[in-house]
């Protein structure tokens, strides 16, 4: 009797990494750090590969009841972690780094197996915590206030930061462990406890970041609820959302679910940092060095399937270069090699689920009756090597900015191809012409360009590239952009000062009581 895809056992290299990782057959719900619980009550989920549709290991949900167990244990914990000195906070994040640094391959392959990133993007995401890892170390020996001049004799004044709390990290499936490292390394350093709700469609590379940590927690004698785990579906995020307790909310997905976040936190006066969606747009002038571009745009537009929040979603091309950037890519796209993950040879892997192959399918259709053209790709592949079917080929659409699907984000491989006339002012209109505002990108070799493009009447996005794509962030810069996209900042830069509450001291070392504004005010007996 033939088995079925989801029957056939793992090979050899996932089970290994699944044991080095410390990833059983079936897990727990949470984790306070060193310890795990919540097999008890609640359902099971079991986590497929979207590369084969192997079945990986299956996950307990956890419950409400689990929720107030890790908040509770988090509160405790900030009581201590808060004084522990800043460079000796650093101490222990550069442990977790060097902890990182050693099992960076097998994390790497199982980031790639279980999302369906390629290999190269998987160990690029996990360097990307080694990374932060180092910024957060030197950040910690950082947390600068600043001093201001009093009006009032022999007074002094300046600002400090001080730890803010409990802050809960909701991250998505396309990067399952940077973008929880980004925020957790960081606030780790300022004071801050973390509870961690990954995406329950990739909750295994979480687990895996758990075990790999409690080595440096349990060496440096960090008590339980300083790094949270906990495994759940939307009824866990909105519990956090809702919780008083939890003094910030880092939620990074959709603007859809954004909303219904920072809805939720706004309510009760709490804070949010909102990474939701993005429409990035790269512009080709008529002085684009093509040869540049070239990689950047196919990078930028299939790398991860299509499932990054900077991918390239539209092409901005001077008609002067129209004809021949679209020759270039059709001769590009149907080449590109589209399989297994963890192939070498792969350039892009599959989709995460079906879900997502449904939403490409819908906007490549929906495109089509607005007047969009399909040029090439738009195909679920199947046959051997391509069961699970979330394979597809990546899409070329010529289109136009102001159809409804090229103003929506469509989390897939479609690139979006819009002709320009005139001067570069054009370009930037109709970049800036979507709700979303993350990643923009320009290729020019004219200075009066670039500089338009990065004039503050030019890009609207967050992030501002020249001759680079639009996908692919260093952590050294803040990461995050406006509009829909939420507003937030996170990793490099000054964006640690969100996981911080900020204080204004005046001291008073005089023998008199000025009043400010020249205020006259005393009393008599």
């Amino acid at each position: 009797m033939k088995q079925t895809i989801d029957q056939l056992p793992l090979n050899k290299e996932i089970a290994d990494v699944l044991q080095q990782l410390g990833v059983k057959d079936k897990n727990p719900a949470y984790s306070t750090g060193l310890s795990w619980g919540g097999q008890e009550g609640g359902t099971t989920r079991s986590i497929h590969s979207p590369a084969d549709g192997n079945l990986i290991a299956t996950v307990h949900m956890a419950t409400p009841e689990h929720y107030d167990k890790v908040v509770e244990a988090a509160q405790e914990a900030f009581k201590v972690w808060r004084k522990v000195p800043a460079p000796k906070r650093g101490e222990v994040v550069r442990q977790i780094g060097n902890k990182l640094r050693e099992h960076k391959e097998a994390l790497g392959k199982l980031v790639s197996y279980e999302m369906g990133k390629i290999l190269q993007e998987g160990l690029g995401e996990v360097q990307e915590m080694i990374d932060i890892c180092d910024f957060a170390v030197g950040l910690s020996r950082q947390l600068h206030g600043f001093t201001m001049h009093s009006e009032r004799p022999e007074h002094r004044m300046y600002e400090q930061y001080h730890p803010l709390g409990v802050v809960g990290v909701i991250s998505a499936f396309n990067f399952p462990v940077a973008v929880w490292s980004w925020n957790t390394m960081l606030a780790a350093v300022c004071g801050d406890v973390v509870i961690w709700k990954p995406s329950e469609k990739t909750p295994l590379t979480a687990i895996a970041c758990q075990h790999i940590i409690r080595d440096a927690l349990a060496e440096n004698e960090i008590p339980e609820g300083v790094f949270n785990l906990i495994i759940g579906d939307a009824e866990i995020g909105s519990l956090m959302s809702h919780d008083k307790r939890v003094a910030l909310i880092s939620a990074t997905g959709s603007t859809r679910m954004g909303k219904k976040v920072g809805e939720a936190v706004g309510a009760r006066l709490g804070k949010s940092l909102l990474e939701l969606g993005g429409n990035n747009a790269i512009i080709l002038t008529e002085n684009a060095d093509l040869e540049m571009a070239l990689n950047a745009i196919v990078f930028g537009a299939v790398g991860t399937c299509g499932q990054r929040c900077t991918s390239t979603r539209r092409l901005i091309v001077h008609e002067s270069r129209y004809e021949q950037v679209k020759e270039r890519l059709l001769k590009i796209y149907p080449n590109l090699p589209i399989g297994h993950p963890l192939d070498s040879t792969t350039l892009v892997g599959p989709l995460i689920d079906k879900d997502a192959v449904s939403a490409f399918n819908n906007a490549l259709e929906k495109v089509q009756q607005e007047g969009g053209t399909l040029l090439t790709g738009g195909d679920v592949l199947s046959g051997e090597g391509y069961e699970t079917g979330t394979y597809v080929k990546p899409a070329i659409v010529e289109a136009e900015n102001h159809y409804e699907m090229v103003q929506e984000e469509t989390f897939a491989p479609i690139l979006y191809l819009i002709k320009y006339s005139g001067e570069v002012e054009s370009a930037i209109e109709i970049q800036n012409g979507v709700r979303q505002g993350l990643s923009s990108a320009i290729f020019s070799t004219n200075l009066l360009e670039t500089e338009t493009f990065l004039g503050h009447w030019g890009s609207d996005c967050g992030i501002a590239n020249v001759n680079i794509g639009t996908s692919g962030a260093e952590i050294g810069g803040a990461f995050g952009g406006e509009k829909e996209t939420g507003g937030g900042r996170e990793s490099g830069s000054d964006a640690w000062k969100v996981y911080m509450r900020r204080q204004t001291n005046t001291i008073n070392y005089g023998r008199e009581l000025p009043l400010a504004q020249g205020i006259q005010f005393k009393v008599m007996d």
